[in-house]
C-alpha cells in the first residue's frame, strides 16, 4: 500500500526512513541535517564507518543504519542524482541519453532502498522526495519517477508491505499526491 502524508519525516513511524543524503553521508542540510540531528551521533558513526570501508556512497545506490533516537528503527541512506539542464549540443540523442541516465538513477534511488529494505525483512518504509531540494530536480517530474518506482517494486513479492511519502509542504504533497 503507498500512502501520501504532509509532514516531517523524522517525526514518522515507520521500520525505515529514507533520507535524501550526499555521497559522502556526514549530513548536510534539508532533509539529510534534519535525520541526522534528530536522530543524534550514531547515525554518523555508522555513516563515518560505512564511508571508511567503501568510500562515498555512489548515486542512485543506498545503505543502512540505525535510525538512533528517531522513531523508525533504521534509516536507508540514498544519493539523489544532481538535477543538470542539458545544453549545449546539437545532438538531440546525446541529450535525451543524459536526462534518462537522470531519471534512471533517481528511480535507483527508490527501488535500492527497497530492495535493501527488503533483505532486512522490514515491512514499513517512508521516503522524503528526493533530489527535489537542493539538488533541483524539477516536482513535477521527479514525482512520477518515484511513485512509479515504488509501485513496480510492490508488484513483486517481497516483506516490504506499506511504503509512505513523507513530503513537507503542501506543493510536494500535492505533486506526489496528483502522481499516484
Amino acid at each position: 500500500m503507498i500512502k501520501f502524508v504532509k509532514g516531517d519525516i523524522t517525526n514518522f513511524k515507520a521500520d525505515a526512513i529514507v533520507n535524501a543524503a550526499n555521497s559522502s553521508l556526514m549530513g548536510g542540510g534539508g532533509v539529510d541535517g534534519a535525520i541526522h540531528r534528530a536522530g543524534g551521533p550514531a547515525i554518523l558513526q555508522e555513516c563515518k564507518a560505512y564511508v571508511a570501508r567503501h568510500g562515498r556512497l555512489p548515486t542512485g545506490q543506498a545503505m543502512i543504519t540505525t535510525a538512533g533516537d528517531l522513531p523508525a528503527k533504521f534509516v536507508i541512506h540514498t544519493v539523489g542524482p544532481i538535477y543538470k539542464i542539458i545544453r549545449g549540443s546539437d545532438d538531440q540523442s546525446e541529450k535525451n541519453r543524459k536526462t534518462e541516465d537522470q531519471r534512471k538513477k533517481l528511480r535507483d534511488c527508490y527501488i535500492n532502498s527497497l530492495k535493501l529494505a527488503a533483505e532486512k525483512g522490514l515491512s514499513s518504509v517512508a521516503f522524503p522526495s528526493i533530489s527535489t531540494g537542493a539538488y533541483r530536480y524539477p516536482l513535477e517530474e521527479a514525482a512520477p519517477i518515484a511513485v512509479q518506482a515504488v509501485k513496480d517494486f510492490l508488484k513483486e513479492p517481497s516483506s516490504v508491505k506499506d511504503v509512505a511519502f513523507v513530503l513537507f509542504n503542501a506543493p510536494t504533497y500535492e505533486a506526489y499526491k496528483n502522481a499516484g
